[in-house]
């Protein structure tokens, strides 16, 4: 496997040959690892990109390798907001249910002593994140509605398997869940996105550049997206 040195790190990454793409993009994936997928080019050209995207690779392998079906204990990190939070676990025999508090650092997590399961807090996490992303999702896509003009029907969070997000014909829009763990410079590009589509159904040439009046920097930020593994 090729890679590029990086300071004290080495980068591995492997590459995909996708003569239809019109740009070079990496991907990062905690199972694949980096990608780099485009059209044929040399090892020179293709260890030149990797080095020049070297940081937010780093950062981004960093923060995938923190989502995943591992096992949630004492010295997890969960994450959540773009950023990753250690999880403490605290038996409680007085409690019937499973408590979690985010105190802005870390995750406090408080079990009854009937805790039979990594399944039951992994659903806890799921709803707490659910309710989190309701909170924190609902006023961000009002607002971006209001500056940006663009208006919608619906707002509905729902776990999706492969996309971040969607809009209907009838301009309800729906994001998945994860959003909540996505940093809030991707969270807004994603509700300007879908926002986007409330008048613009395709992907076409219109609707890219409809986007760019409302983010002018949404190939970054795409680029972004496009890296982050559901």
């Amino acid at each position: 496997m090729p890679n590029v040195q990086y300071g004290h790190k080495t980068i591995k990454y492997s590459f995909k040959e996708k003569e239809k793409l019109k740009s070079h993009y990496i991907t990062v994936d905690k199972d694949e690892g980096v990608v780099l997928k485009g059209k044929s080019i040399s090892e020179e050209k293709a260890q030149k990109l990797i080095l020049k995207k070297a940081k937010w690779i780093l950062d981004k392998l960093d923060l995938v390798s923190s989502i995943g079906d591992d096992d949630i204990v004492t010295g997890s990190r969960i994450q959540y907001l773009g950023r990753k939070y250690y999880v403490e676990l605290f038996e409680n025999n007085s409690l019937e249910e499973i408590l979690i508090d985010f105190t802005e650092s870390k995750f406090r997590v408080s079990f009854p002593k009937t805790l039979k399961s990594q399944l039951e807090l992994k659903t806890a996490f799921e709803t707490f994140l659910r309710i989190k992303a309701e909170e924190k999702l609902k006023p961000r896509i009002k607002k971006l509605a209001k500056e940006t003009g663009l208006d919608y029907s619906n707002f509905k969070i729902r776990k999706l398997e492969k996309r971040w997000g969607s809009c209907t014909p009838s301009n309800d829009i729906i994001i998945n869940i994860d959003a909540v763990k996505l940093p809030y410079s991707l969270i807004d590009y994603l509700l300007v996105h879908e926002l986007v589509h409330t008048k613009i159904k395709s992907h076409s040439k219109e609707f890219w550049a409809e986007l760019s009046k409302h983010t002018p920097n949404w190939k970054e930020l795409d680029a972004a997206m496009y890296g982050m593994k559901l």
